[in-house]
């Protein structure tokens, strides 16, 4: 059955769109026929990540009713689907947001899965996109800031009805000054799905323009990932030939 992931934060600066953005290549490489949409519209960075900031149809033309959703999905070289949103400012106006449960309804009948990059925070746009999910997973960073809003966005969704599969912790450089993970848990009160390391390996796939799963697949934060794919989607991880451990022993990526 087709099932819409929502992955959101109480702040900005977490990891939210690089989550979205491995998750979905992850869930793509499980064999989930996948989607990512980018349903951040104010400020919206799939279409950057991908390296195509601008492209002819988006979610915001979807919304404007000026374009069918099957219209704006475009296919990564990796093989993972897309719905970006434009980053012009006049395509923010006239933007009728209910449309967002039609797009999710007929999204459902084409893919697997289908993952929403939420805005951050709690407004309006937020709680249209959790409100069109069936499961919401909140991304955090070890300190108390960011943890403290999380479990406001946890709260939030909660509120709204929506079930919160869990968190993920990103950004992880394990300093002491970092909270723990068993009083992240404590705090939050939903299973942490799992623990995405600070890696160099994230920020270069940023400059290659594709998700750290498929540029540095041995690196510590792809292996993280797929990890965490692997529980959402209750699958076993693939055994990784000889090569591959050695490599991920070695550091080399």
């Amino acid at each position: 059955m087709a099932k819409i992931y929502v992955i959101t934060s109480g702040k900005g600066g977490t990891g939210k769109s690089t989550t979205a953005v491995n998750l979905g290549s992850a869930f793509n490489k499980f064999g989930e026929e996948t989607v990512i949409v980018d349903a951040n519209l104010t400020t919206p960075n799939l279409g950057i990540y991908f390296g195509a900031p601008i492209v002819p149809l988006t979610l915001n033309h979807v919304l404007q009713g000026k374009a069918d959703v099957e219209d704006a999905i475009y296919e990564h070289e990796s093989g993972l689907k897309l719905i970006p949103s434009s980053i012009s400012l006049k395509d923010m106006k006239k933007l009728k947001y209910d449309k967002i449960h039609d797009v999710s309804k007929k999204l459902k009948k084409s893919f697997d899965s289908i993952i929403f990059d939420s805005a951050a925070g709690l407004g309006d746009e937020a709680k249209i996109a959790i409100e069109a999910g069936d499961e919401i997973i909140v991304v955090t960073n070890p300190n108390i800031l960011s943890v403290t809003d999380a479990l406001k966005a946890i709260k939030f969704s909660e509120e709204l009805g929506k079930f919160v599969k869990g968190a993920i912790i990103t950004r992880v450089k394990n300093e002491k000054i970092e909270m723990s993970l068993e009083s992240i848990k404590e705090m939050l009160e939903v299973p942490i799905l799992g623990i995405v390391p600070e890696d160099y390996a994230v920020s270069e796939s940023l400059v290659r323009k594709n998700s750290v799963v498929h540029t540095r697949p041995w690196s510590k934060s792809a292996r993280a990932y797929m990890n965490i794919a692997a529980r959402i989607l209750e699958k076993e991880l693939p055994k990784e030939s000889l090569y591959a451990r050695l490599m991920a022993r070695v550091g080399l990526r």
